[in-house]
């Protein structure tokens, strides 16, 4: 009995005292501009992403929740842009987000409307900058910047 214990309050840290891995997507349209979605849980603007399922790599993970999120397919990735680990970066639980930069197609539509309110293309000039949802301004300021950030 001892040992089955031990194995649940074992499975039972892994699953709640461990960083959940994340994707976030910059995406590129042909013209430039940057896409976008709004939260459906706060109402703030945010990087297309979420977190990464159990099988999945980095790169499908990303190409998934870009076409759940925005309707679009990623073509190219450009860059690593960072991964951010801040324990304080998402409220709601301690993630770990790998952020990249991606050259992305097709016609804008969310797929997953559980989440998202809406997903805009946004020329440089005309990003709503400040008061994004999570650590997502930093981001984009760091991707702006030309960095590859381990924080």
């Amino acid at each position: 009995m001892e040992r089955v214990w031990q194995f649940f309050t074992t499975v039972l840290g892994v699953i709640f005292r461990h960083p959940i891995t994340g994707m976030s997507v910059i995406s590129h349209l042909p013209d430039g501009s940057i896409v976008l979605v709004r939260r459906r849980d706060n109402g703030k603007w945010a990087i297309p992403g979420g977190i990464v399922n159990w099988g999945e790599t980095l790169e499908t993970s990303a190409e998934r929740e870009l076409e759940e999120e925005t309707g679009l397919q990623m073509r190219k990735v450009n860059r690593l842009v960072g991964i951010y680990s801040d324990p304080r970066r998402d409220s709601r639980i301690h993630s770990i987000c790998v952020v990249v930069s991606v050259q992305a197609e097709g016609t804008i539509a969310v797929r997953d409307k559980s989440e998202i309110i809406e997903a805009r293309a946004f020329p440089v000039e005309e990003l709503p900058l400040g008061g994004m949802s999570h650590d997502h301004d930093q981001q984009l300021q760091d991707y702006f910047d030309g960095l590859t950030v381990f924080a």
